[in-house]
């Protein structure tokens, strides 16, 4: 799965940075040592690092990324630095030096030409950085607005095309941690707070495979709080929208069962 997202991320920045052989996810072969400050012209250097990330050695490519900007930050090849250790760390899984590093390039270069990838490289960080629905979300709303924030800028680039894909998906993954406190709340009959957490589903995810399933437990929650009218609107809503769907079936053998006049007939 990892290697995968490198992979894809890899020959996306082929395409703007001239990023020749995809590096592997190792980080062997030399040391610490060759990165150590050594009075280099721009153009040995900066070989140097390309050389050392093609050859899939990513720890030491970064460091020498760094020295190219360090030791000539005013160079043309200051700028790519910049960018390619950004991708060194991203591809090493060192996710906050890559954000530090592409936003460093953002703020001295913002209407350069790579400027694209720099911001689609930040959400790729917050991306892969994503829990699973019981821990916190914190990174996942980060994700979410990196996406937006490409998808925004640059709406007609392969970026954006790629950010939409993953956007879907953060989506479907902050409704189902909604869903999952829903259901917590509902297990301990707080239905109140349990309706809370479904209404934001239906209202702000409900393109996402949560929403049938949180229109089936609004129609739950206000049955258990006394109140079949608004059971029967979640019900119909569901029916609207997903009519041949298993959360319709038990919704209806739901009210059927509890309040068959919420049926209306």
């Amino acid at each position: 799965m990892r290697t995968s997202k490198f992979l894809s991320l890899c020959a996306i920045a082929a395409s703007a940075l001239a990023i020749s052989g995809c590096s592997s996810l190792g980080g062997g072969g030399g040391g610490p040592t060759e990165a150590a400050y050594v009075a280099r012209d721009v153009e040995t250097l900066y070989t140097a690092a390309k050389a050392r990330l093609d050859r899939g050695d990513l720890t030491v490519a970064a460091a020498l990324f760094d020295e190219v900007e360090r030791q000539h930050p005013y160079s043309p090849w200051a700028r790519r630095a910049q960018l390619m250790s950004a991708f060194a760390y991203y591809a090493r899984g060192q996710y906050n030096q890559s954000i530090q590093s592409a936003t460093r390039f953002l703020s001295i270069h913002p209407g350069n030409r790579d400027a694209p990838y720099a911001y689609y490289l930040i959400a790729m960080c917050f991306y892969e950085q994503i829990r699973d629905v019981e821990r916190d979300q914190a990174i996942t709303l980060q994700a979410r607005r990196a996406l937006q924030e490409v998808i925004r800028r640059y709406p007609s680039s392969q970026y954006a095309a790629d950010a939409r894909l993953k956007l879907d998906l953060v989506n479907d993954h902050l409704a189902g941690k909604e869903m999952e406190i829903g259901r917590h709340y509902e297990r301990t009959g707080l239905w109140l707070a349990a309706q809370l957490r479904f209404k934001t589903v239906v209202e702000d995810y409900e393109t996402t495979s949560h929403a049938a399933e949180a229109l089936y437990r609004l129609t739950e929650t206000s049955l258990a709080l006394g109140i079949p009218e608004e059971a029967r609107r979640y019900a119909a809503v569901l029916g609207a929208n997903y009519p041949g769907s298993d959360w319709y079936e038990k919704t209806y053998e739901l009210i059927e069962d509890h309040h068959p006049e919420a049926l209306g007939g």
